[in-house]
């Protein structure tokens, strides 16, 4: 079970301005997904004036989504690694269809408050953004936090900026169905796993090179390290402010046994 184990007395206290970034992307039809997830669908249900009680009409929505759309964290219990998700745990003896995950379900993730840091990868290399199938490995998300003058600490949240969401009203370029998309390689995610980090993500459909058959990162990160994934996460005003060392909040949505989580993650400084 995925557990977080910051002093939120502490985390809470460094913040001096009280300057809210928000790190999620709007939901709203037509968004990019990857193929073989859920689109995001919306819809009035009901408009005002199809019921009318004296002087009041109400409206309300219809949302159908997947859990892997839009701003999101992938659970424990989203990836397997030979039959095993996290713990040596046999995926196929708690996975139940509609109930979900009886193990490793993204209600397994408390809301989070602990330190974040932003390792702007895109801009140490002095690009708007990285380039399709364009790998980030150990050394450069070293140079990047040495450039930034930052260091990451135990249970902290790491934030990997490509520049790759400047694409995402494009659904073609961003979940890069014939180019590919730029992330973290293996001896990227070794690098994010040595510094016992609570969560890493980033702001592409993947989090890793992107097509990955495979998926290696996912499962060195998730299923070997227990070490969730937040994805489609927009890091922009961050870099531009060059907001490296913050407060991280993120709350997912309590839904049991699902295998991630849409969020809405903010940083505080």
């Amino acid at each position: 079970m995925f557990t977080a184990t910051n002093n939120m007395v502490d985390i809470l206290g460094k913040i001096k301005e009280g300057k809210v970034f928000d790190l999620g992307m709007p939901l709203k039809n037509f968004m990019p997904h990857a193929p073989l997830h859920p689109p995001f669908l919306f819809a009035q249900w009901a408009m005002h004036g199809d019921y009318q009680s004296g002087c009041c009409s109400p409206s309300n929505d219809l949302i159908v989504m997947g859990g892997h759309v839009g701003t999101h964290v992938d659970a424990l219990g989203h990836i397997a690694k030979d039959g095993k998700i996290y713990g040596g745990i046999d995926a196929k003896e708690v996975q139940h269809g509609q109930k979900g995950l009886a193990k490793g379900g993204v209600n397994e993730i408390p809301p989070v408050i602990c330190r974040g840091v932003l390792l702007d990868v895109a801009g140490y290399l002095g690009v708007e953004h990285m380039g399709p199938n364009e790998p980030i490995d150990a050394e450069l998300l070293q140079k990047t936090a040495e450039k930034q003058g930052v260091t990451i600490q135990e249970n902290d949240i790491v934030l990997v900026r490509t520049g790759w969401i400047q694409h995402f009203e494009n659904n073609e370029v961003y979940t890069g169905h014939h180019d590919g998309c730029p992330g973290l390689n293996v001896d990227g995610a070794k690098w994010i796993s040595s510094k016992k980090v609570l969560m890493a993500g980033a702001d592409t459909l993947a989090f890793e090179v992107w097509p990955s058959p495979d998926t290696p990162v996912h499962i060195h990160l998730i299923a070997e390290n227990g070490i969730p994934i937040m994805e489609m996460v927009n890091l922009e005003e961050l870099a531009k402010e060059k907001v490296y060392d913050f407060t991280f909040i993120m709350i997912p949505l309590n839904i049991v046994g699902g295998t991630a989580s849409p969020i809405r993650p903010i940083a505080v400084i």
